[in-house]
């Protein structure tokens, strides 16, 4: 299904044509929180996914206010990116994506927009009903739910295998899970295995080489990937060439991934998460208003928003 894009957005060609008569149909608004270097070209990465599925999505692109966006197209950022409270004046954000970034090696506190970052998902964990993190953007969730992440030795990167740990679950495909990797770092698996034991999260999928790559909150809310299932497989060639540019010597080519001749076999892993995700945003209600009975589009976004500014803290989200 095309989604929804401004006419003379580069990507057009996702978009619905004018006139198309699924224009009239309940459109599923998400926040996109983009924070991957030349933003503008991954860009894309995301939106195809969202445009693979039988329901009517509107990106919604989200700057934020502490990031300088020092690599990317500024024209871009300033024609098709807006603030979180402009956005939520105008609607209510039925699903979150935050991107990875290249900041996995800092701690997060050296992480100039982290507290933004975390402000807006306290918000997200309280009114939008389910938020997706990738990569670095997984990590994040993983952080505010108690779970540290470690440096890896070496760079994980190619296509890895993971064991799926919950059958017929709706964001794991049926047969083998397999997803691109390019990280430097992983989570602290006996923080996981704490907080799968106190019914904080339910881990997904681990292998042998990611650990633990997917997981979610037991309410279905939070749902962070450590990998890069959005990925095709032209994207992680022009990761290696770039890494192999720079003359990083802690990245070895990819593993069980020729970048001369790309493929993308995860394909239908990026399928399955993606399909489940727009499914829990596609909900009458958001799952935050259904917990409570209230019907939270209702609600005036900007005070609600001020406040969570104000006065959110780390210790809100539980």
């Amino acid at each position: 299904m095309p989604i929804v894009l401004p006419p003379d957005h580069p990507r057009a060609d996702l978009a619905l044509a004018a006139g198309d008569p699924a224009a009239a149909a309940r459109r599923v608004r998400i926040g996109i929180i983009n924070i991957m270097p030349r933003m503008e070209e991954y860009e894309a990465s995301l939106l195809a996914p969202l445009a693979e599925h039988d329901v009517v999505v509107e990106p919604v692109l989200i700057r934020l206010r502490s990031h300088g966006y020092g690599s990317s197209d500024h024209n871009h950022l300033d024609r098709f990116y807006r603030e979180l409270d402009e956005v939520l004046g105008d609607a209510p954000l039925d699903g979150l994506i935050v991107t990875g970034a290249p900041v996995e090696e800092l701690p997060y506190e050296d992480v100039h927009y982290f507290k933004e970052l975390r402000t807006i998902l306290g918000y997200a964990r309280r009114h939008i009903p389910v938020t997706l993190g990738l990569c670095w953007g997984g990590m994040v969730l993983g952080k505010l739910l108690g779970i540290e992440k470690r440096a890896l030795p070496r760079k994980l990167f190619g296509v890895f295998e993971d064991r799926a740990l919950i059958a017929g679950h709706d964001l794991v495909p049926a047969g083998k899970l397999v997803c691109a990797h390019s990280r430097h770092s992983g989570l602290v698996e006996g923080e996981v295995d704490i907080a799968v034991h106190t019914g904080a999260v339910r881990r997904l999928s681990r292998g042998d080489h990611s650990g633990t790559s997917l997981f979610e909150t037991t309410d279905g809310r939070f749902v962070a990937h450590l990998g890069h299932p959005e990925y095709n497989g032209e994207r992680l060639s022009f990761e290696w060439e770039r890494d192999r540019s720079l003359g990083r010597r802690d990245v070895r080519p990819p593993v069980n991934f020729d970048p001369d001749q790309p493929t993308t076999p995860w394909r239908g892993h990026r399928h399955a998460l993606f399909a489940g995700f727009l499914r829990r945003a596609a909900s009458v209600l958001p799952v935050a208003a259904l917990d409570r009975g209230e019907d939270l589009r209702g609600v005036e976004a900007d005070a609600v928003l001020e406040h969570d500014l104000d006065v959110l803290d780390v210790g809100d989200l539980g």
